[in-house]
């Protein structure tokens, strides 16, 4: 058979287009499995209160509470884990089915990150972001919102 024919044969108009389409989709998903949110974000969440801005955890960010923390945001969390919302990654894109405006926030922002206090983070997570799809994670113990605030912060590192 001579190479025209077998490269004739292999490569017929179909599985030309169908190898295309492929190749344009494996393109698009790698580059959605490693994109990151806006960075930095705006955003106008609501402060917390002076009292809550200025709280600090009482548990250390040592290996075992970040663990912890991980195991809660990639999915322990209860009524959702955050990497539903927040991506895998914490780049604030999390499942695609999963509609938010704004956005979810992206914990890989650093400039973003660093605005944020611990007290602040500390009670969107218990209370929630009023206009925003974040909700409130009252059911998780003052330890385990530590432990997540923890681990988010690794991201930015």
């Amino acid at each position: 058979m001579s190479l025209k024919a077998f490269v004739g044969a292999t490569f017929n108009n179909d599985r030309i287009i169908l190898l295309g389409v492929y190749m344009i989709a494996l393109l698009f998903f790698t580059d959605i499995a490693f994109a990151k949110g806006d960075c930095p974000q705006n955003r106008n969440t609501k402060s917390a209160p002076n009292k809550s801005l200025k709280i600090e955890s009482l548990i250390p960010a040592n290996h075992l509470n970040i663990k912890a923390g991980e195991s809660l945001y990639q999915g322990k969390a209860k009524p959702i884990a955050c990497k539903t919302c927040h991506g895998i990654n914490g780049n604030g894109i999390g499942d695609p089915s999963f509609e938010s405006n704004p956005m979810p926030r992206n914990f890989t922002c650093k400039e973003t990150m660093d605005t944020l206090s611990d007290g602040q983070l500390f009670w969107i997570i218990k209370n929630g972001s009023k206009n925003t799809s974040m909700f409130s994670f009252s059911g998780l113990s003052d330890n385990e919102i530590w432990q997540l605030i923890h681990y988010i912060r690794q991201f930015a590192k």
